[in-house]
């Protein structure tokens, strides 16, 4: 298969090539054939990192090889013992690091596969939506507005497609598309009108299409060969932790100088203070701090895939903990996208509501409601497509109009596709004895004042067009989505955009009734501090009417703000009652951007959902843009940050409440790293100001930071959402992560534990207990895992919570108690840890002021229980 020059072929002779039957598609074992000898549709991409550099990575940290070269000069000056332990802490070290970056890349690559781009193909003559890298060359693609064109695609059927190539052509203006071989010069991609090239995008219209490149063989693929997949830009909370590091680095590092020169001062050992000195700075510089906290976003990222919210940006992860805001559409998010045909009214026969027994009459109202309509017949049963197509087809079924038989007998022969700007669509059929009818379908607020007639049964009739807009008010009310039908006859379709000689067929009531879930959900946002709002499309009266159900709105009469009252506010109108107003309704998704930034204007984070095309704008500006996952455009999922997988307003409020668990087991993260690493400073600084000898040898404070900073940190990533934690206001969106009183925490908590070690030791030498230093090192081991125990919540006491909530925790508290009793009491260790076996009273000790770190912290909790009530 050749794959140059498609574009100057006819479409039989591209699809003969290519072995396959436009009408049916390929076979799916013709695909998985392909498959094997085309490879995946995919462009290049950097390979993930291998073992080795993530391993060599764990070594390019100064502090590390000033620690390995420290070691070396230990086992110079004979010293193998320490030398070889070290070493060995060192390669564990490694092995976490290397354990955490692997975790990363994985959740970062499972997060790319879930956010892939998908297509809908025709295979076996039936339709189905794959993962865009699984087509190859012969499948025949449909293509809709709103969809990234998947791999490289001749056009064989084109209804009214634009595209916008600006991303391959660097051409701004969208290029109309038909299937017609095209005349003169085709040498630029942009003259190629009958091809559409994989990653631009279709703007308007319809297409069916025959992939014949995917991959490296598309033009896009062409150009990518030599680009490499960039990472994942950093957060800005991990942009904040680097600098962070940065300046506690220098702040340790001038310690560390302290330490050195006061022990040489009182007579240590060089060597020794060297190492003391080195490993000091190993622990206490939280240089992994800002990749814990990938691995912590990542992972939280992924853990919100199960409650059906795909985050396609880690930092939005951080953001949904301060979103003030959720501005989101109506239909299948608030809704049930479920329509169904409630009520209609024509010129004869009056209005029939579903609540009537019995089937409405069938009429060409009816007619029209199944002939302007671009559902299709689904495998099986039913139907499929738009929602309200579907209704409408169902609608006209239940009347006895068989939509088949219809298409047979007046087929299709042109058609002006549903625009948002001019809110209606149009077909045109021709009859048997070669008459043409048009209709038209659209918001009655639009399609009746078009309309010159009133279509009865006995011919045309005067409109009033009042009374006609004050049936569909009344109707939209109801909270019934209306919309006008019309009818024309001519000798041939009419342009697009001639709406002359329009007659009124009726109206057509449609409901999508809320979900059940959603006036939880908003009701729950409420609780949050976050204000719920709607942006629709429909009638500002269907608007109020499904706001009042859900419980964005209290009163049947609050105000709403239509698209037209908008367009004529400027901006600081507009700024001064946006936050008065929770129903937006017949809003241009343009008018989006301006509801956007009015909010924001007014200091609000704004969550914003859009689905189409003409919302991508608005779901970049907003703070939080949000797609949907079911009914959403490829164009609206790549402008946002997060995806609802099933298009529901419940989610957006799910993914709010892990949002803010993710961040607060960020919080608790650095909070249990930082007063571990001030302890550990405050032990080895502290203890030549007030005259003890060095409590510490390099290999506890090595130990101490693997063992502590390891396993227990990051099992705070399963801790589960405290309670109450919807029913608190945003976070500040300027808030620094030391924000209410962590910085303090920190600091009490660290000199505590800090004095506790020095207090045992100078106990144990006033009385000749010659287990001093073990003592110590059990004392500040222990102190951290009271610590990483109580820190779980800032208000509820660990006993409320129970040890079974987080039981990855549990367990990595005990292992860790059980590796310090290891070292304390295997006599192969006493010699490896310098420690000796400790009494029972010994230990109880230990135990029991490692137990005022948790007793400490437990009474912070209840000062703050007392404060907040």
């Amino acid at each position: 298969m050749t794959t140059a020059h498609w574009h100057l072929r006819e479409a039989a002779e591209v699809a003969r090539a290519q072995g396959v039957d436009p009408a049916l598609g390929l076979d799916l074992d013709e695909v998985r054939t392909r498959a094997r000898h085309h490879g995946p549709n995919e462009l290049p991409t950097a390979p993930p990192r291998s073992l080795a550099a993530l391993v060599a990575e764990q070594f390019r940290d100064l502090m590390i090889l000033v620690l390995v070269g420290a070691a070396l000069v230990s086992g110079v000056l004979g010293d193998w013992v320490d030398t070889l332990v070290i070493v060995l802490i060192v390669l564990l070290n490694a092995l976490v690091g290397v354990v955490q970056a692997w975790r990363a890349d994985r959740a970062l690559l499972a997060l790319r596969r879930l956010a892939a781009a998908q297509a809908v193909v025709l295979r076996g003559g039936r339709t189905h939506r794959v993962a865009a890298h699984e087509l190859v060359p012969g499948d025949v693609v449909l293509l809709e507005a709103g969809n990234q064109v998947p791999a490289d695609l001749r056009l064989i059927e084109s209804v009214q497609l634009r595209v916008d190539e600006s991303a391959l052509t660097g051409e701004s203006v969208t290029v109309g598309k038909q299937t017609a071989v095209p005349a003169g010069e085709t040498g630029a991609l942009g003259d190629r009108v009958n091809m559409a090239y994989k990653g631009t995008t279709a703007t308007q219209g319809r297409a069916r299409g025959l992939v014949v490149a995917t991959g490296r063989s598309t033009e896009l693929g062409r150009m990518a060969k030599l680009l490499a997949e960039g990472g994942w830009e950093p957060t800005p909370l991990q942009r904040r932790l680097s600098v962070f590091g940065k300046r506690l680095a220098l702040a340790v590092l001038a310690i560390c100088a302290v330490v050195f020169g006061v022990g040489l001062l009182r007579g240590e050992p060089p060597l020794l203070m060297l190492m003391t000195a080195v490993s000091l700075a190993v622990a206490a510089i939280p240089e992994a701090l800002p990749a814990v906290v990938t691995v912590l976003l990542a992972l939280g990222a992924r853990r919100m895939v199960a409650v059906n919210a795909l985050v396609r940006r880690l930092a939005s992860v951080e953001t949904l903990g301060s979103v003030t805001w959720v501005c989101s559409d109506k239909t299948g998010t608030l809704t049930q996208n479920r329509m169904r045909g409630e009520a209609l009214v024509e010129a004869d026969s009056g209005r029939w509501s579903a609540a009537q027994r019995g089937a409405p009459a069938a009429s060409e109202l009816l007619q029209a409601a199944a002939q302007c309509n671009d559902a299709q017949a689904a495998p099986g049963a039913g139907w499929e497509g738009d929602p309200t197509e579907t209704a409408l087809v169902e609608l006209a079924a239940l009347a006895g109009v068989d939509r088949t038989d219809l298409q047979r007998r007046w087929p299709r022969i042109a058609e002006e596709p549903f625009d948002a700007t001019a809110k209606r669509m149009s077909t045109w059929h021709r009859g048997g004895a070669g008459e043409v009818v048009g209709y038209t379908k659209g918001a009655p607020e639009v399609v009746i004042p078009l309309c010159e007639a009133l279509r009865a049964q006995a011919g045309a009739r005067p409109l009033d067009r009042a009374h006609w807009l004050q049936l569909a008010e009344a109707m939209a009310a109801e909270g019934l989505r209306v919309l006008a039908f019309a009818r024309r006859e001519r000798d041939a379709p009419a342009a697009p955009g001639d709406t002359t000689g329009l007659q009124l067929l009726g109206l057509v009531g449609l409901i999508d009734p809320p979900r059940a879930e959603a006036a939880a959900a908003v009701r729950e946002c409420r609780q949050a501090g976050i204000t719920a709002a709607m942006i629709t499309g429909d009638h500002p009266a269907t608007a109020r009417a499904i706001a009042l159900r859900l419980g964005i709105v209290q009163d049947p009469g609050a105000a709403v703000l239509t698209g037209a009252r908008l367009a004529a506010m400027d901006d600081a109108a507009l700024a001064a009652c946006v936050r008065e107003v929770r129903v937006f309704a017949r809003v241009d998704p343009l008018q989006k951007i301006r509801i956007v930034r009015a909010l924001q204007a007014h200091g609000e984070l704004v969550a914003m959902t859009g689905d189409g095309v003409n919302d991508a704008p608005a779901l970049q500006r907003a703070d939080i843009g949000v797609a949907m996952g079911r009914g959403g455009t490829d164009v609206a999922r790549e402008a946002s940050s997060l995806v609802l997988l099933d298009d529901n307003f419940a989610t957006l409020a799910a993914a709010v409440r892990e949002g803010r668990r993710i961040y607060d087991n960020i919080r608790k993260f650095v909070r249990y790293a930082m007063t571990g690493n001030s302890g550990e400073i405050g032990v080895i600084f502290l203890a030549p100001l007030v005259g003890l000898p060095l409590p510490l040898l390099p290999i506890h404070i090595l130990w101490v930071n693997l063992v502590t900073d390891g396993l227990p940190g990051l099992a705070l990533a399963a801790e589960p959402a405290e309670r109450g934690v919807m029913q608190r206001p945003p976070r500040p969106p300027g808030e620094s992560l030391f924000a209410r009183g962590l910085w303090q925490h920190v600091l009490a908590i660290g000199l505590l534990l800090a004095g506790l070690c020095l207090g045992v030791q100078a106990w144990a030498l006033a009385v000749g207990d010659t287990h001093w230093q073990t003592m110590v090192f059990t004392v500040l081991t222990l102190g951290q895992m009271a610590h990483v125990l109580a820190i779980r919540s800032e208000t509820t006491p660990l006993w409320r919570l129970g040890l079974r909530s987080n039981l990855p925790l549990t367990l990595a508290v005990l292992l860790t108690f059980a590796l310090q009793l290891a070292t304390i009491y295997l006599p192969f260790l006493n010699p490896v840890f310098h420690t000796h076996p400790l009494t029972a009273t010994e230990l109880a000790l230990c135990i029991a002021l490692a137990a005022l770190v948790w007793v400490a912290v437990e009474a912070e909790k209840a000062w703050r229980r007392r404060s907040a009530a």
